[in-house]
């Protein structure tokens, strides 16, 4: 019998569940300023965002599992990313795209600006960049996947 033909595959049940889950992302749409466009990009034909399993972005965050949070967040939208975060159903991941979400970026010194959106929410993956090109993006995406897979409890 040669290596490959036949046999049996096994598996738990909890790596099955793990596969799963990072084959099916459903983000949130939600964008705050100019990574936002280029959040957008990663749906076009060239990098086509439904390899991943995440071919619609969800308006309602009771049925993402996935918030990427791109652009500035200012201390007026804070309390309603945190509100989003807290209506999105268990397990949920969080994506920083840019440095404007991972430091405040060049508005760093403004007093409006949270430095930082994981004094917000727990971010899993940082996607670093002004603005972080959609491959990045998709780059970071595939890392939480390899993530979701990889993790045994969060």
């Amino acid at each position: 019998m040669k290596s490959g033909d036949g046999g049996v595959l096994t598996t738990t049940l909890e790596k099955a569940l793990e596969w799963g889950r990072s084959n099916s992302l459903w983000p949130l749409t939600f964008g705050l300023a100019c990574c936002a466009i280029e959040m957008m990009a990663i749906q076009a034909a060239d990098l086509d965002i439904s390899r991943f399993g995440s071919e619609i972005f969800r308006n309602s965050p009771r049925q993402s599992d996935l918030m990427i949070v791109s652009g500035t967040v200012t201390k007026k939208m804070a309390p309603r990313l945190r509100r989003l975060y807290d209506e999105m159903p268990y397990p949920k991941y969080v994506i920083a795209m840019g440095v404007c979400v991972i430091q405040g970026g060049p508005y760093n010194q403004g007093y409006s600006v949270v430095m930082g959106v994981d004094k917000v929410v727990p971010v899993d993956v940082y996607v670093p960049g002004c603005p972080p090109t959609p491959e990045a993006l998709t780059y970071g995406i595939m890392l939480l996947q390899k993530k979701i897979r990889n993790e045994t409890e969060r």
